[in-house]
């Protein structure tokens, strides 16, 4: 009896459909001065990803806002050079940066965002990072992004 019932659970289980892939991601970030995540992977089956930044700490966006910035490895440095002079108005991003694959706006304490990108803008092997562009933090605020293949 306890068999026919395994084989049962068993067919039920294998006729369920294939999961699909997380193509979005919840990321946090504090007044601290830190994400909550230091590795995003991208399912290479996605056509789009979402990233959620929430900003759980209390500062306002003036004084310790945070974004989410994605680029290649070799491009960040330039990018949150040239984002601190853009300014906050402009989400310390500059305008038109072709470097930058994605961003959010700036946020501060008790605030949320997204960003949606199109995965196609990966290759698979390149080297990604994803980081705070907020004056001084984009060398404590950072991860690494890939795409699965």
């Amino acid at each position: 009896m306890l068999a026919k019932a395994t084989f049962a659970a068993l067919l039920s289980v294998m006729s369920l459909p294939a999961l699909a892939a997380q193509c979005d991601i919840n990321v946090d970030s504090t007044d601290a001065m830190q994400f909550d995540t230091k590795e995003i992977t991208v399912d290479s089956s996605c056509k789009e990803f979402t990233v959620n930044l929430k900003h759980s700490g209390q500062l306002p966006k003036a004084a310790m806002g945070h974004n989410w910035v994605l680029t290649k490895e070799a491009d960040k440095q330039g990018v949150a050079n040239d984002g601190m002079a853009a300014g906050l108005d402009n989400d310390y991003v500059k305008s038109g940066d072709e470097r930058v694959i994605a961003h959010t706006k700036v946020i501060g304490g008790g605030e949320s965002t997204s960003v949606t990108f199109d995965v196609s803008k990966l290759a698979a092997g390149e080297n990604y990072t994803f980081f705070c562009s907020f004056p001084g933090h984009w060398a404590i605020m950072t991860g690494t992004l890939k795409l699965s293949s």
